[in-house]
């Protein structure tokens, strides 16, 4: 059922959609920033969780893709996000790939990108944070860290670790990108001894700061089981705070869908796909690893079998653009109904409880 915010959405919809979606995604950032005023939002205590040391007022983020330059951080939390992950921020500002490379899915309410890591760089999104924190203290904020598109191979950790000094103190926690589908090679950085050589560069940037973020890793949906395995156990070993599960996929057939887009698909036919792979990790990792769960989510029933099959947090993106924005309000409230369904008094108690 429609609320109040989506009725000025439902209206330009019609509109947005007739507009090449990049262009129109910059027209809503744009909206969003300039027409909605800093908010706040008291969520209910059964949606109140804590997850790698932080506390959320509710588990629903905003998955990075969508702000990758941090234009509308008070606008997500006007509109009730428990959090948000910025980015993908590379060091050095750079364009990504030539467009068009944004493609709506409108059969399957799916996208496909292969945006390439466009960034304004660390350098404009530090500037951004600190006015946000200037403002507000309320919003937990991620940042997704990339390497920029032609830094070699052996300084892609360099790149991670000179981000994070950026960014210190201005964020609360922080995500190695390893697998976007759209920068050349950086999914073989998904292997445990690449894993192992970023994490120990990031947390010597940190040890020189004397300053020390949560720091998780997002990965792809084509991944193995063995290497799935050897995954959770290097983050084990690294003591890591987190998994973010999962980006987009390239598999597309897999997925149930033809179309002669080349990219990143997002949205509803991924939503199976990432919930499997989040019951993965967590039965591997025994339910020590945090995960934030991302793919498919479009509705409160979606976000919370992926809470039952093992995810901590939640994140959206694609379903914002088919649905609307009240979509976070419906999320939250249907959450709250689907605890008291099952008898349980918050969030926390539906961690890995399986199927519904």
């Amino acid at each position: 059922m429609p609320i109040l915010l989506d009725y000025p959405y439902l209206l330009l919809k019609p509109l947005l959609f007739r507009i090449e979606p990049e262009r129109a995604h910059r027209l809503m950032l744009a909206m969003l920033r300039h027409g909605l005023p800093l908010g706040r939002h008291h969520d209910p205590p059964a949606l109140q969780t804590s997850v790698f040391g932080l506390s959320f007022s509710n588990p629903v983020g905003l998955a990075a893709g969508l702000d990758k330059d941090a234009l509308a951080l008070s606008a997500w939390q006007s509109l009730g996000f428990g959090f948000v992950e910025i980015g993908t921020v590379t060091p050095r500002p750079q364009p990504g790939n030539p467009p068009p490379r944004i493609w709506r899915l409108d059969r399957e309410r799916a996208l496909v990108n292969r945006m390439g890591f466009p960034s304004a760089g660390i350098e404009q999104v530090r500037s951004r944070l600190a006015h946000f924190r200037a403002v507000s203290h309320r919003m937990r904020v991620g940042v997704n860290l990339g390497p920029n598109r032609d830094t070699p191979e052996d300084r892609v950790p360099r790149d991670y670790a000179e981000s994070i000094k950026r960014v210190a103190g201005l964020c609360d926690f922080l995500v190695i990108n390893v697998s976007s589908p759209n920068t050349p090679g950086l999914r073989s950085f998904q292997s445990p001894e690449r894993i192992a050589a970023i994490v120990q560069a990031t947390r010597s940037a940190s040890a020189e700061l004397a300053t020390e973020h949560p720091l998780l890793i997002k990965l792809a949906p084509e991944l193995e089981p063995h290497l799935i395995a050897e995954i959770c156990a290097v983050a084990l070993e690294l003591e890591l705070s987190g998994i973010v599960a999962t980006n987009t996929s390239l598999d597309h057939p897999a997925l149930g869908v033809v179309s002669p887009f080349q990219g990143g698909l997002s949205g509803e036919p991924l939503e199976q796909r990432s919930r499997a792979m989040i019951a993965t990790i967590y039965q591997l990792s025994q339910g020590r690893i945090p995960i934030i769960g991302v793919g498919g989510i479009a509705s409160a029933e979606s976000a919370y079998k992926h809470i039952r099959a093992g995810a901590s947090l939640v994140e959206l993106y694609t379903a914002l653009i088919y649905r609307g924005p009240g979509l976070v309000a419906r999320i939250k409230s249907g959450l709250v109904e689907l605890l008291t369904r099952d008898g349980l008094r918050n969030i926390a108690e539906a961690v890995g409880r399986g199927d519904t």
